[in-house]
C-alpha cells in the first residue's frame, strides 16, 4: 500500500516511533501487549477482550488471509489498534470476503506497520505492559506525551460497560454447523444455563452448545437473586461467567451479585475474566502479571492427568497461590507457575484462566465445557 499515511507512537516509558498507518485513522490510548499466536489475528481483533488494548503480533506476516464474517468472535473490533511487522494488503483465500485494512477501517480500529515488533515485545517482556498513544494527527513527541498524561489507565476504565450484551438472546449456534465439522446439529440439550457476557467469545458459547447445553445470554448487570429463583424453579441448571476485558478488582457490582450465587450453591463455569471474578467473589483478590500471558502456544499442566495441554491464552491479571485454602488446583501454566484453573472445595463451582474454545489456538482443552455438563448433572 504506496499509500499509507505516516502513524506516530509514543509509549509511557519515553518511547517515541514512527510508521505506517494501514487501519483507522485518528489518535488513540490504550494499553500495548504482545501476542504470540501464528494465526486467527481477525479472532484476536474481535475478541472483547483485548477492548483497551493494542495488540502487537509476534508474526511477522499478517493480512495475508485477508477477513471474513464466520470468523468474528463479536459483532465488532473492540481493541483499540494492532501492530504489525509486515501488512500485506494482496489477501489470498477462498474464504476470505475482504481486506484487513478495510475491516479495520469499517470498525474505527488503528493498523499500524513497518515497525519493529521483536524490539517491542522484548521490551514489554523487560518493562511489562504500558501504556500508549498512536496517531496519524499528531506527529510531536511533546504533545503526544501530554496526550497520554491526560487520559486515563486501562485499569481505570469499566470496559464491561462497553462490550456486554444490553439485552439477553438465546444462542443455539455451534462447532457442529461450522465448516470444521459439516454437520447440520449440535447434541440434543441436556442442560439449560445462563450465559453471563462480561465480553464472551462466539467460539465460547458454541463449544457450550455443543457439549450439549442450551444457552441463555444475559447482560452483566444481572442480578443474582433472579437467577436464583430461575435455578429453584429448575427453569436453568447453571451459571457461566465469561471472559472480558480489563481489571477484575473495579468490578464491585459484578462482585456482590456473584457472592450471592456462590453462597446459594449454585454450580457455576468461569473462563478467563470469569476465573478471576470467582476469586475475588470468594475474597482472594486477583493481582496483575508483568506483561500477561497472550497467545495461542502456552503449555498449561492438568494436575488431574498429568498431561501436559498447549492452550490459548488472554488475560492480564492472575489469582493468587493463597486460593488454595478454599480451592484445589487443576491446572498449572509451565511458563511461570502461576494457577491455570480451579475446583472449589465446598462449591460446585470450577474455573480456568485459559481459553478452551481454541480460536484461535489448539483444541487440547475443549473437554472441559464436557466437564461442566457433568457437573451440572451431578
Amino acid at each position: 500500500m504506496s499509500d499509507m499515511k505516516s502513524a506516530y507512537i509514543y509509549l509511557e516509558n519515553g518511547t517515541f516511533l514512527e510508521a505506517k498507518s494501514f487501519g483507522a485513522d485518528g489518535t488513540s490510548v490504550g494499553e500495548i501487549v504482545f501476542n504470540t499466536s501464528m494465526t486467527g489475528y481477525q479472532e484476536i481483533m474481535s475478541d472483547p477482550s483485548y477492548a483497551g488494548q493494542f495488540v502487537t503480533f509476534t508474526a511477522p506476516e499478517i493480512g495475508n488471509v485477508g477477513v471474513n464474517a464466520q470468523d468474528m468472535e463479536s459483532k465488532g473490533v473492540h481493541s483499540k489498534g494492532m501492530i504489525v511487522r509486515k501488512y500485506q494488503d494482496r489477501y489470498s483465500s477462498f474464504r476470505a470476503e475482504s481486506s484487513l485494512a478495510d475491516f479495520l477501517k469499517q470498525h474505527n480500529s488503528m493498523g499500524i506497520c513497518d515497525i519493529d515488533t521483536r524490539f517491542l515485545t522484548k521490551m514489554l517482556r523487560a518493562e511489562g505492559a504500558m501504556m500508549m498513544v498512536a496517531s496519524t494527527e499528531v506527529s510531536d513527541k511533546d504533545e503526544l506525551k501530554k496526550i497520554l498524561e491526560s487520559s486515563p489507565r486501562i485499569e481505570d476504565v469499566n470496559y464491561i460497560e462497553q462490550v456486554s450484551t444490553k439485552e439477553s438472546y438465546e444462542h443455539t449456534q455451534s462447532t457442529y454447523a461450522s465448516v470444521e465439522f459439516k454437520y447440520d446439529e449440535a447434541p440434543k440439550a441436556e442442560a439449560k444455563i445462563a450465559v453471563i457476557d462480561f465480553g464472551v467469545k462466539r467460539n465460547i458459547l458454541n463449544e457450550i452448545v455443543s457439549a450439549g447445553i442450551a444457552v441463555t445470554v444475559i447482560p452483566n448487570d444481572f442480578k443474582a437473586d433472579d437467577l436464583i429463583s430461575q435455578y429453584n424453579n429448575k427453569e436453568i441448571d447453571g451459571v457461566f461467567l465469561s471472559n472480558g476485558p480489563g481489571d477484575p478488582l473495579v468490578l464491585k457490582n459484578e462482585q456482590a451479585q456473584i457472592k450471592k450465587l456462590i453462597e446459594a450453591k449454585i454450580p457455576m463455569f468461569g473462563i478467563c475474566l470469569g476465573h478471576q471474578l470467582l476469586s475475588i467473589s470468594h475474597g482472594y483478590d486477583t493481582f496483575k502479571l508483568k506483561f500477561g500471558h497472550h497467545g495461542g502456544n502456552h503449555p498449561v499442566k492438568n494436575e488431574k492427568t498429568g498431561l501436559v495441554e498447549i492452550t490459548a491464552q488472554n488475560h492480564n491479571y492472575n489469582v493468587p497461590e493463597n486460593i488454595t485454602e478454599i480451592a484445589d488446583v487443576t491446572h498449572i501454566n509451565l511458563f511461570d507457575n502461576t494457577i491455570e484453573g480451579l475446583r472449589y472445595k465446598d462449591s460446585p463451582i470450577f474455573s480456568v484462566q485459559h481459553h478452551p474454545e481454541s480460536s484461535p489456538g489448539p483444541k487440547e482443552s475443549r473437554y472441559i465445557f464436557s466437564e461442566f455438563l457433568s457437573l451440572i448433572k451431578r
